[in-house]
């Protein structure tokens, strides 16, 4: 397959990576200093699973400059997903299917807002890798893996030779013919991991042993529940008491990627992650006290690190 990926971070990169070693022609989307230095060595990626490293020319500078594509991956942080969009439009890479592995339920409906609703195709991974430096990614465990499904009846051959790509590249992958819910089961565990790491600004084992913390990590996940509920979605009223038990066998030291970029004074996706529970949670009416507090402490930090502290 011709595979467009846009953003070539840790998720982009990895699965790019491992997409081109199983022979398909991957094309990155990378800016700045990442993009000079793959541009110079190619993209290298150390993994438990074997390390890769793409061919130098894998990488273009915008996507104005990606030809046809036979799969477009979309990898970007959530608030380029709106300029993504518009820019795929007008690109040799238009006609493409589009699979997003971003973070959030907000992502694909601004995909499916900008492109054709048939080119979208629903889809969410698990995996903790990151850019080590520029050109570099580092894959920190084992976990690599996509669910993907369509949202919509005439996706489904789109789907399986997606799903056949991904299995052919050796990473973890399954169908699911409810995307949505999928989706949803990983936003409550995120927005849970996200907003109690940041605003305790310490890793889940810290969270999940005081009493207060757990609470917390609980309750924010719970809201996150009703709201899925309200929005049509089936999830389990306790669903939210699985992912607490589902904390408890994480290793102790695992922070989440919000967190991390609290840390080091970079943007935030806070807006879709608790500030989008709360958004929805206003629009249909169901109160998200705790997601709420989660936003407006962590709210100064939204841009970056504020000047002065």
């Amino acid at each position: 397959m011709r595979i467009a990926v846009i953003g070539a971070g840790g998720v982009g990169g990895y699965f790019g990576a491992r997409l081109a070693a199983a022979g398909n022609e991957v094309t990155f989307v990378a800016r700045g200093a990442h993009l000079e230095a793959v541009r110079r060595s190619g993209l290298v990626v150390h993994s438990p699973l074997g390390e890769l490293r793409t061919p130098p020319d894998s990488v273009v500078g915008s996507i104005s400059e990606l030809g046809p594509a036979d799969l477009v991956l979309v990898a970007v942080k959530l608030w380029d997903t709106e300029d993504v969009a518009d820019q795929l439009r007008s690109s040799a890479a238009h006609a493409a299917p589009v699979l997003s592995l971003q973070n959030g339920v907000h992502k694909d409906t601004v995909l499916r807002g900008r492109l054709t609703d048939e080119q979208v195709l629903g889809g969410v991974c698990f995996i903790s890798a990151f850019i080590e430096e520029p050109g570099v990614v580092r894959h920190n465990s084992a976990l690599q893996k996509v669910v993907l499904g369509p949202y919509r009846p005439g996706q489904s051959a789109t789907s399986r030779n997606v799903l056949a790509a991904f299995r052919d590249a050796g990473i973890e992958v399954e169908a699911s013919d409810d995307i949505e819910r999928a989706i949803w089961e990983k936003f409550v565990f995120l927005v849970g991991l996200s907003a109690t790491t940041a605003t305790v600004r310490g890793p889940i084992g810290v969270v999940r042993s005081n009493e207060q913390s757990r609470r917390l990590l609980h309750d924010v996940m719970a809201e996150t529940v009703a709201v899925a509920r309200a929005c049509g979605v089936h999830l389990d009223s306790d669903f939210a008491e699985d992912r607490l038990d589902f904390c408890d066998t994480l290793p102790e030291a695992m922070t989440s990627s919000l967190h991390n970029d609290l840390e080091n004074g970079n943007r935030l996706e806070l807006p879709w992650l608790s500030g989008g529970v709360v958004d929805l949670g206003d629009r249909l009416g169901v109160p998200v006290p705790r997601n709420r507090t989660v936003a407006d402490i962590l709210a100064p930090h939204v841009l970056g690190r504020p000047a002065g502290s």
